[in-house]
């Protein structure tokens, strides 16, 4: 596997355990006095998290990215749905241009 597809696959997961976590496991915590939840997808979270900023650090010269591209894709793992927008735009290896219809 290669490092961008990598980088789009712990970058999609990341996204959704910080939501499951945010959505799901703190309502349990705090509203039905359940702390399993967080007990589980913290942990889970952090290790994905700390996977995509490895990754994101890792890809940037695959990606041909610059230092602003780098730290705003570092930023956006601390932001609840912008790494599904990091993966979707932005995850594309340097020189493949994006097809423009006509």
């Amino acid at each position: 596997m290669d490092i961008v597809r990598a980088l789009r696959i712990v970058s999609i997961a990341e996204a959704v355990s910080f939501l499951l976590l945010l959505l799901v496991a703190m309502p349990l915590k705090y509203m039905a006095d359940t702390p399993q939840g967080v007990q589980v997808m913290g942990p889970v979270h952090g290790v994905l998290f700390l996977g995509y900023v490895g990754l994101v650090l890792v890809a940037q010269g695959a990606l041909g990215w610059k230092g602003k591209r780098t730290v705003l894709a570092l930023i956006a793992g601390v932001l609840p749905v912008a790494p599904f927008f990091v993966e979707r735009h932005w995850v594309k290896p340097a020189g493949t241009a994006e097809r423009v219809p006509a």
